[in-house]
């Protein structure tokens, strides 16, 4: 017992305030603040683009996207759903408790929100359609980690994309290629939906919920990051390189640049399975991390 007390002594606390100060700044910047990677790919997009028209969005999108942290406007009218991956480590300790944390995360989103004069899209019942004024609740992943961190990533996902995006229960038989073909198709069918350029996260194994949250989560990765498995990197690269190939291009005007990039999560699956992900992301990418 006395070994127990000693252990939550050691343990760092993080109190409610800082917090609830951290989300809500998050979704104010990444609303209205476009990623410098993302920024660095529109301006390289731009000088491989083969489409006069393509061109000219992309520039648009480069001009957008400096009013917006100019101005600390949103560089979207869709400020998106606030989701949430959260790592908890095993050293740290919240203010009033664990399960206070929902409580904290959900303040700063509203706060954020309110504050940043960001548009409210939640709807408190999927077909009553009646808003809930503060775009909570948000939606929340934690994970238990090692270390005295609480490591919070923000995205704010608009419906546009999030309405293309799908989940596959693909035969093991379908394989690489199978993979492959379908994420293309799905991207075709999309069209300018989501809002090219686009980012493609994918998860792949795992089973049906498991591969959705692995696409989810793979959004977060730096543009030009590739996955440290070898085949999984090529497939990445190869994905993009035939949707770029579809002709869609910036805002679906036609042209080379249909997706920024590819980011590709996979996991064990049961022998009978292979599910895939697929969750598109527009061209805003808008995500925060804060390490507290």
């Amino acid at each position: 017992m006395k070994d127990g007390f000693r252990a939550m002594a050691n343990k760092r606390l993080i109190k409610a305030e800082t917090i609830i100060e951290a989300v809500k700044k998050m979704c104010i910047e990444a609303n209205c603040i476009v990623p410098d990677d993302m920024l660095n790919a529109f301006k390289s997009y731009l000088k491989t683009e083969e489409s006069p028209l393509g061109k000219e969005t992309l520039e648009q999108l480069i001009e957008n996207a400096r009013i917006a942290k100019e101005e600390m406007l949103p560089s979207c009218q869709d400020t998106g759903l606030a989701i949430f991956f959260v790592d908890i480590g095993s050293d740290v300790e919240i203010e009033g408790g664990f399960h206070k944390l929902n409580e904290y995360i959900n303040e700063g989103t509203r706060k954020g929100y309110k504050d940043g004069y960001l548009r409210k899209s939640v709807v408190e019942h999927p077909y009553k359609r009646v808003n809930t004024k503060d775009n909570t609740p948000a939606i929340i992943h934690y994970k238990l980690v090692p270390g005295d961190k609480l490591t919070i990533r923000f995205a704010a996902k608009g419906g546009g994309s999030e309405n293309m995006s799908k989940v596959n229960m693909m035969k093991p038989s379908d394989g690489r290629e199978g993979i492959k073909k379908w994420i293309v198709e799905a991207v075709k069918i999309a069209g300018a939906n989501p809002c090219p350029p686009i980012i493609l996260g994918i998860g792949i194994g795992g089973n049906f919920e498991k591969a959705a949250l692995m696409a989810k989560e793979a959004l977060f990765r730096e543009i030009g990051e590739r996955h440290p498995d070898p085949d999984i990197a090529s497939l990445e690269k190869e994905i993009l390189e035939a949707v770029n190939k579809t002709g869609i291009g910036p805002q679906g005007t036609g042209g080379t640049t249909t997706a920024i990039d590819v980011f590709i999560n996979y996991a064990p699956c049961h022998i009978a399975s292979m599910p895939v992900a697929l969750n598109i992301n527009c061209h805003a990418q808008r995500h925060r991390e804060v390490v507290l």
